[in-house]
């Protein structure tokens, strides 16, 4: 419908001899309004010398000739907008087509053909899987989801720093920790703080550490293997819970350990060409040659999982900045292992048409630096690569730092959320383990919409009490609509009213629409501005206003009766609704529970 309008206006703009005009066709805020507004004269009349209200006079009588048969009429509203209202008739119809279809409603076939990587949650192991990458994680599995919708091929993976650092600071720690029990994730997230604050407060501890680290990159020293291996995996095993839990099922793991020694290769072999160079016995790329005002911290630490001091908007608008490759004592740096991961990417899959990265926006800075790097050394590989950045999880104490040891591990937040759903529940008719299924859904999704209906690059302030709410804006909420049209629909099957009939003329259609119907046929269309933005957040906001019609709508009909002839249309109608928001909660990684 939308695209038949678009045209509709061209062909107008074209008959009154205007050509290269923009306009937007969107919908408008009130229904009453109309079904799309197009700002075309309010954009375009000062460049063609004329009020936009005239200007919009002319495009609406040139239409009159264009508009397609389901427009039921054309007004201009305000200063000059063009409002157009469709016929209640096609809006019924398209439900009952939902309500008959296969259930693939909002899919597309748009990127049919592609093969597209997203790369999200990059824990490392000897480290806690933490909020942060909880964040990673549900908008990455979004993402890939919503590619998937459009028809793309997607290849799910994690890039893990099994080298390294912290790795060297957790298996310090395992050396001097006073524990009977040396094992487990506790343990190890335990042990890296312990050697984290020794690296900064003990000089004897730094070198020992520093040394440590060389031997896991060497691998040459028994005892540092057998306590690497038993850590490594521990943690990745542990991650593979979380990820069940989540709903995230990776096709490729990458390893610092393992692709990302092959980076060390291709920083040699360009600081050749010139663009790695020495400095102080290290070899860094210089990217302010490249035109850009320069950071004053060019520091490996600021690479992923690396706490940066400075805030990301400030470093983002110095731009490019010196980075090292490789340390004066001849080890690679985060940034070369990136290279030899990116490398890896295309090696595995030639014909990636895109690869995406997601990780927390204090990296914004040091990939648009390495970004760079890769358009120098790996031209075709930087044109396909694609950074995005998102906010943090905060709460009343503010950001966390698993330095520090005041880290909130995912386990521990899905924990507390989870026996706060069971507490809601509580008087529930259910039994003990469908109770256990509504909490972990119900906790999950919870978080999982907290995160995700807000645009990406934003802070996620977290209210616990507030996301597992069973009314209003919350991932419950959501849930609980979906739950209830399923009810509805069972309850229907059972009274033998339960199918919908293909053929439309057989259910009676009514006269006058509501909001519901309308919504509905705006999914499409807000998925694939979703997926073209890569923003989950419009599909979230979208289905709290379908749940909000739909309860409305609810509340003033009575779907099942024997009597009412329009008893069948309103089946039709709560199966559409479910269908739809079924399809929006899956976008969002979001599963819907039998009862709740």
């Amino acid at each position: 419908m939308k695209q038949d309008i678009q045209v509709a206006i061209e062909k107008a703009l074209k008959t009154l001899d205007i050509s290269g005009a923009s306009f937007r066709l969107e919908y408008p805020d009130n229904p009453e309004h109309g079904d799309f507004s197009c700002n075309v004269a309010m954009v375009n009349a000062k460049k063609l010398g004329a009020s936009p209200r005239v200007l919009a006079d002319r495009v609406v009588e040139a239409l009159r000739t264009h508009l397609p048969g389901f427009i039921q009429s054309v007004e201009i509203a305000g200063p000059g907008f063009i409002n157009f209202k469709l016929k209640d008739s096609l809006f019924a119809e398209q439900v009952v087509s939902v309500a008959s279809g296969t259930g693939e409603y909002g899919w597309s076939t748009r990127d049919a053909g592609k093969k597209i990587m997203v790369e999200y949650t990059d824990p490392n192991p000897f480290k806690v899987l933490h909020i942060g990458h909880l964040m990673s994680n549900a908008i990455g599995e979004s993402i890939s989801r919503l590619v998937q919708s459009s028809g793309a091929e997607v290849k799910r993976a994690s890039w893990q720093g099994d080298v390294g650092p912290h790795v060297a600071k957790a298996i310090w720690g395992a050396m001097h920790m006073n524990t009977v029990d040396k094992s487990g994730v506790e343990f190890w997230g335990k042990a890296y703080t312990h050697g984290a604050l020794a690296y900064e407060d003990d000089a004897t501890a730094k070198k020992e550490i520093d040394e440590i680290n060389r031997h896991v990159y060497a691998r040459d020293n028994d005892r540092i293997n057998a306590l690497y291996d038993q850590g490594r995996k521990e943690s990745l095993d542990a991650f593979e819970v979380m990820y069940a839990k989540l709903g995230t099922k990776f096709d490729n793991y990458f390893f610092e350990g393992i692709e990302g020694r092959n980076g060390e290769s291709i920083v040699r072999t360009f600081q050749k060409k010139g663009i790695f160079t020495e400095s102080e016995g290290a070899v860094v790329f210089k990217g302010e040659e490249y035109g850009l005002s320069p950071s004053k911290d060019g520091s490996a630490r600021k690479a992923r999982g690396l706490p940066s001091s400075e805030d990301g908007s400030a470093r983002k608008a110095r731009g490019l900045h010196t980075r090292v490759f490789i340390t004066s004592q001849g080890l690679p740096t985060y940034e070369t292992k990136e290279l030899g991961l990116n490398a890896e990417k295309f090696k595995i899959y030639p014909d990636l048409a895109e690869s995406i990265i997601i990780t927390a926006n204090e990296q914004t800075d040091y990939f648009r630096v390495l970004l760079k790097v890769l358009e120098l050394v790996m031209p075709e590989i930087g044109a396909k690569t694609k950074h995005m950045g998102h906010g943090m999880m905060r709460f009343a104490s503010g950001k966390m730092s698993s330095r520090k040891g005041n880290v909130i591990s995912a386990e521990a937040l899905i924990n507390d959320m989870r026996a706060m759903v069971m507490d809601k529940i509580a008087d529930r008719e259910l039994s003990k383990e469908e109770k256990e299924v509504i909490a972990d859904d119900v906790a999950i999704g919870a978080i999982k919409y907290t995160i995700l209906r807000q645009s990406v690059g934003g802070d996620v302030i977290f209210d616990s009490a507030a996301s597992i709410s069973f009314e209003g804006d919350s991932g419950p909420y959501l849930q609980y609509a979906a739950v209830r049209a399923n009810s509805i629909l069972e309850k229907a099957t059972k009274d033998g009213m339960g199918g919908v009939k293909k053929e439309t003329a057989q259910i009676t259609l009514p006269e006058q629409v509501s909001l519901v119907e309308k919504l509905i046929s705006r999914f499409p269309d807000i998925v694939e501005r979703a997926r073209l933005e890569y923003a989950p957040q419009h599909v979230a906001n979208y289905l709290v206003a379908l749940a909000g019609a739909f309860n409305a709508y609810y509340a003033s009909n009575q779907i099942i009766s024997d009597t009412d002839p329009l008893s069948p249309y309103r089946i039709a109608l709560t199966r559409a609704f479910r269908t739809t928001m079924v399809n929006g909660l899956w976008l969002l990684g979001i599963k819907v529970p039998k009862k709740m």
